[in-house]
């Protein structure tokens, strides 16, 4: 039952787009017969997903396919588990687009943007509970390829072009590298099928190439550093719930085939739970502090996404050395702060690209130093960005802080550990990178919501800013409430947890020699209901602080206001009063910090690996002209290895150009010369020349 909802859910996502192409372009019915049927799918999906982790079992399908004797599909919990947010964000973003990209005014490319919303929230579903490889492919080839017309829609601006090209050989680099998986893995296994083999039955040569393979070729559609390059103009340059769903959903299907391949091995080295915890720690930091440098809203939430998959790496690698080792408890602690964050980053990350969409929608712009003071013109959104930006830098009580708190409390616990203290010390490295990692966001976020949202206008926009429609906000209102659930209740997704790792005890052939085939519940190894009620009285605190500071501060308001209307009231002046005036009579914005001059001493300290680039105000004459300085930091792989090395590639085979003249009559010449040249392999020199020379 529940993967026959699945599987309908998945139908009616792919075909939600098609009834726009009956209408006419500027018919706002095409939207919203879409998102009725996305609505519905996200029900129907949410609904088989929920019966799966509550123990309606495992289950397979073979669907009618000429190659290979059908595609075969399956339900088990991990599949559940990843199907839960495309669902729901396929949903929500259909919803939140009625407002953010409205047919009407947008007809030359809103159908589009529907035909392949549906198809990207398709392909993903399909890869999920895909269990052959051609079944696993033909969902990733969808996912890849819909993505790309997403990121591309604004196919007028040359950025937006140019990240979708970089995005689209990104992404069939990987597809290349998981061609080699599947071929590998139907060599070792003699099947295509994606089901557990046996302890031994692979050689660890084999194994570790296999490994290898899946590492890059998933690493690079979960943005893991250095495979991100793609990701921060691709997520900066679609519609903001296209960023969403990319960055949400689309970059843990990544991180879902390589936990799926990890599920299939019984015995995996240990190499590779300490590969996975360095790439974790790495992409993790350096994604939060090349985040602190950006100045494009959006892009700054894209390094955002690195740093998080880098956290939910740190918690699978712990759980591959627990698992290694025979020690359950890493197991469940790396792998429960590892799933809850897939959910956890889902859910706060597209509330803030919501939000940052909410911001552009009303300003027109993505520039964070020319932004400010928008709190009073949209209080709601900035109520919601701030829940956004608490759970991102995983603080209580909301969800972020749940699941990395599992991360710390299973690092931590490595400490202690006498034997295979050598080989297990690196991982208490967690502990101090997470907190750095944790410390940086806040930094970050303080930056941007400071800059963005209080004081006082920078610089004058187009338009007056005004507060998103209600189809905007209702879905952000569901995200934060979903954080705050999480984070208040965390208990509630201790069953799911459990059920969803509990595989991990059966295979594990370590983890049987130590005694159980069975792993520890998560509530036996957190203290779940101390952190609930932690959370809420932190919660209630909070709430009453700020209902208090909202008293004294309107009070203060209104008498600071009679005063000075009492001052200048005979000169026929307005009384004004700012957000952080500081005793000034008459602040201006040019007073107040920029978001670059808030950061430019992070930045600074992290000026070895960001090395930004300074554009400075050239001051000459006796009367100069205005000049303004500027920063700008390159993407480390992008920017500063593959844009140089292609180009120098590109100089170097320069003389090829001189073979490509246009002409037909030469490249007729050019494949008959190759044709003679393949007709004389077939010759038996060798031949010839034995009996030539034979006596």
């Amino acid at each position: 039952m529940a993967l026959d909802l699945v599987l309908f859910a998945i139908a009616l996502a792919a075909f939600s787009g098609l009834p726009g192409l009956l209408l006419p372009r500027t018919s706002s019915w095409g939207q919203r017969i879409s998102v009725f049927l996305l609505c519905a799918s996200g029900a129907a999906g949410l609904t088989g997903a929920v019966a799966a982790l509550a123990g309606a079992g495992s289950s397979t399908l073979t669907l009618p396919w000429p190659v290979a004797g059908g595609l075969f599909v399956g339900m088990d919990t991990l599949s559940a588990f990843f199907l839960a947010p495309v669902f729901l964000m396929g949903a929500l973003g259909s919803i939140y687009g009625l407002g953010y990209w409205p047919q009407a005014r947008n007809p030359r490319n809103a159908r589009r943007l529907q035909i392949f919303w549906g198809l990207l929230v398709a392909g993903m579903a399909l890869l999920i509970v895909a269990r052959h490889a051609f079944a696993f492919l033909l969902g990733w080839e969808s996912m890849a390829l819909a993505a790309f017309f997403l990121m591309t829609v604004e196919d007028e601006r040359e950025e937006c072009r140019t990240a979708g090209w970089i995005y689209f050989i990104a992404a069939h680099i990987g597809t290349l590298f998981l061609f080699g998986f599947f071929a590998l893995w139907r060599w070792a296994t003699g099947s295509f099928a994606l089901e557990s083999v046996a302890a031994g039955s692979i050689g660890l040569g084999t194994l570790n190439l296999l490994f290898l393979l899946a590492l890059v070729g998933f690493g690079l559609k979960a943005g893991i550093m250095p495979l991100h390059f793609w990701l921060p103009g691709a997520h900066a340059n679609a519609p903001s719930h296209v960023s969403a769903l990319l960055s949400g959903v689309m970059l843990k299907m990544g991180i879902y085939g390589i936990l799926r391949f990890l599920f299939l091995i019984p015995d995996p080295p240990a190499a590779w739970g300490g590969l996975i915890l360095v790439l974790g720690a790495s992409s993790g930091l350096l994604g939060v502090v090349f985040a602190i440098a950006q100045h494009d809203l959006k892009r700054l939430l894209a390094y955002h996404s690195v740093e998080n998959i880098g956290i939910i790496l740190m918690g699978l690698g712990l759980a591959l050395l627990g698992r290694s080792y025979g020690r359950p408890e890493w197991v469940v602690l790396g792998l429960a702060g590892c799933l809850l964050h897939v959910w956890n980053h889902s859910l706060f990350k597209s509330l803030l690209f919501y939000g940052a969409g909410s911001v552009l929608h009303a300003t027109g712009t993505r520039q964070i130093d020319r932004l400010g003071g928008l709190a009073k013109l949209m209080p709601w959104t900035a109520a919601l960005f701030l829940t956004g930006a608490v759970a991102i830098s995983g603080l209580p009580p909301l969800n972020g802080f749940v699941s990395e708190l599992f991360v710390y409390i299973g690092a931590a616990r490595t400490v202690s550990v006498d034997a295979h203290a050598a080989a297990v010390a690196g991982a208490a490295v967690a502990v101090p990178v997470l907190a750095m990692i944790g410390a940086l966001a806040v930094a970050c976020f303080v930056k941007v919501y400071g800059t963005v949202f209080l004081g006082m206008p920078r610089t004058p926009l187009s338009s007056r800013p005004h507060e998103s429609p209600r189809s905007m906000l209702a879905p952000m209102l569901v995200l934060a409430a979903l954080c705050a659930l999480i984070g208040l209740a965390p208990s509630l997704v201790a069953g799911v947890l459990d059920a969803t790792i509990a595989p991990w005890g059966i295979a594990g052939t370590a983890i049987a020699a130590a005694g159980s085939t069975a792993l520890p519940s998560l509530a036996s190894l957190a203290p779940l209901r101390e952190i609930g009620l932690a959370s809420t009285a932190l919660l209630v605190i909070v709430a009453a602080l700020v209902a208090a500071a909202r008293r004294r501060g309107g009070r203060a308001v209104t008498a600071a206001q009679g005063v000075a209307v009492g001052e200048r009231a005979g000169a026929g002046e307005q009384a004004s009063v700012g957000t952080w005036d500081c005793g000034y009579a008459r602040p201006t914005a040019r007073m107040q910090y920029t978001a670059s001059s808030f950061a430019r001493s992070i930045a600074d300290m992290f000026g070895w690996v960001l090395r930004p680039r300074l554009h400075r105000p050239r001051i000459e004459g006796a009367f100069p002209a205005p000049s303004a300085m500027e920063s700008h930091v390159d993407d480390a792989t992008l920017d500063r290895v593959l844009v140089p090395a292609s180009r120098d590639l590109e100089r170097r085979f320069g003389w090829f150009r001189r073979f490509q003249q246009g002409l037909t009559q030469h490249y007729v010449l050019y494949i008959l010369i190759i044709v003679l040249a393949l007709l004389g392999t077939l010759i038996p020199f060798g031949g010839m020349f034995a009996s030539v020379f034979s006596r």
